[in-house]
């Protein structure tokens, strides 16, 4: 992969991973594009570092929450910090649950396969087409909530769903106030992404034979890329949702997803 294939990936996951249109899906449409020819397992990785970068941005959008929440686990309270680091844990156990045992599945997904990506797609623009219409509300996430957001974060491993679209969606039709749901979809990935990049490392170091040469230059263009528009993006991102203008990215996916599907007849 060259320097400004990686490049043009990194601000593509910069802008979707908080835009609620699937980054991994769109990682995979633009590597079908760029005709990149990485295998699914270095297709992953990429992904994997490009994912790293965002929720590094989210943790500098978010740091004063990311503050209060460990300042509150170190209180060993029962408080308002720790009961939301206890969901965000909640949350996060399905995704981490999937992605542990069925990591060669979920690599298959990663093959350049542009129909699944736009089934996906469309699955992602009903979605959000559902959720701009449900009533606003200042509810917060609870326990329950928390865990059936997270099983929204472990279907959306699929390329095509969105992450932050299918768990903005499904704590908006729970009830939960917009602008809560959002942060809370931003930071719930974070301890995921964080523990997949340490794995990945660990196995590398392992086995330092199993990728072959990595283009540490192109990966590190792409993380550089992926952190500054990642920046941009989320801040816009939680602008939207409180204006509920959700239907906007449906009709987005609608439009993407179909044009992927017919690609991918086209491409036989």
């Amino acid at each position: 992969m060259g320097i400004l294939e990686a490049l043009i990936l990194g601000i593509v996951q910069g802008l979707t991973e908080f835009l609620p249109v699937s980054s991994s899906g769109h990682l995979e449409l633009t590597n079908s594009v760029l005709q990149t020819g990485i295998d699914p397992k270095r297709s992953l990785l990429m992904t994997t570092v490009l994912h790293f970068a965002t929720a590094a941005s989210t943790l500098v959008i978010f740091r004063k929450e990311v503050t209060e929440i460990i300042s509150g686990l170190f209180q060993f309270k029962w408080n308002e910090a720790t009961q939301f680091s206890v969901k965000i844990i909640i949350s996060m156990m399905p995704a981490a649950f999937v992605g542990v045992l069925f990591e060669e599945e979920i690599e298959s997904f990663f093959s350049g396969n542009i129909l699944l990506v736009g089934m996906m797609l469309i699955l992602t623009g009903g979605l959000l087409f559902l959720a701009d219409r449900a009533k606003n509300t200042d509810k917060k996430v609870g326990f329950g909530q928390a865990l059936i957001i997270g099983l929204s974060q472990m279907i959306a491993i699929l390329p095509g769903i969105s992450r932050s679209g299918s768990t903005i969606s499904t704590s908006v039709l729970l009830g939960i106030d917009r602008e809560k749901a959002a942060r809370f979809s931003f930071l719930m990935v974070v301890p995921l992404i964080f523990g997949k990049m340490g794995k990945d490392v660990l196995e590398m170091v392992k086995t330092p034979d199993t990728l072959g040469d990595i283009d540490v230059l192109a990966m590190t263009i792409g993380f550089i890329a992926a952190f500054f528009t990642g920046l941009i993006a989320c801040k816009w991102m939680i602008a939207l949702v409180k204006r509920s203008k959700l239907s906007y990215f449906a009709y987005y996916c609608f439009i993407v997803g179909g044009i992927a599907i017919a690609a991918s007849f086209l491409m036989k």
